[in-house]
């Protein structure tokens, strides 16, 4: 059970840090000369798709990390430091992306389906800029989690 709770938690962590780096370093600045009725779009599609990805990463990094806290640690009490700096980081991402997901997402998605591409771009910059901080976050997790055993 431990071991596919630690899969889980992994898998969930690569495919939103992931993403984030590939959405934000490479697939931004790839689709910026395109023209604002096209790269709008493409950002809603792209998102439609990624976000749900996200949410299920989510859930299953909640389910996962407070099972291995339990199986692995004994509960709360027994944590080490980088445990619990993962855990209070990895919330405040969670709450940065229910925002992104409940805000600012939705108005872009409502702002591209009626045209108004000047909202949508508001919008999307919003979202590049959570997104920004959420990736930052999250590379500061992934080493602390890969390291934080070693201190």
């Amino acid at each position: 059970m431990t071991i596919l709770a630690l899969a889980l938690h992994i898998l969930s962590a690569v495919l939103w840090v992931g993403g984030m780096l590939f959405a934000h370093q490479v697939l931004r600045p790839s689709a910026s000369p395109l023209e604002a009725a096209v790269r709008l779009p493409l950002w809603a599609r792209v998102f439609a798709r990624f976000l749900p990805m996200v949410m299920l990463a989510v859930v299953l990094l909640l389910v996962t990390g407070y099972a291995m806290v339990f199986l692995v640690f004994g509960g709360f009490g027994g944590l080490p430091l980088y445990v619990d700096l993962m855990q209070a980081i990895g919330i405040i991402m969670m709450m940065i992306f229910l925002h992104l997901f409940f805000a600012p997402w939705k108005r872009f998605r409502r702002a591209v389906a009626a045209g108004d591409l000047a909202a949508a771009g508001r919008d999307i910059e919003q979202i590049r800029m959570l997104v920004g901080v959420n990736l930052v976050l999250g590379l500061a997790v992934v080493v602390i989690a890969a390291t934080g055993r070693y201190w």
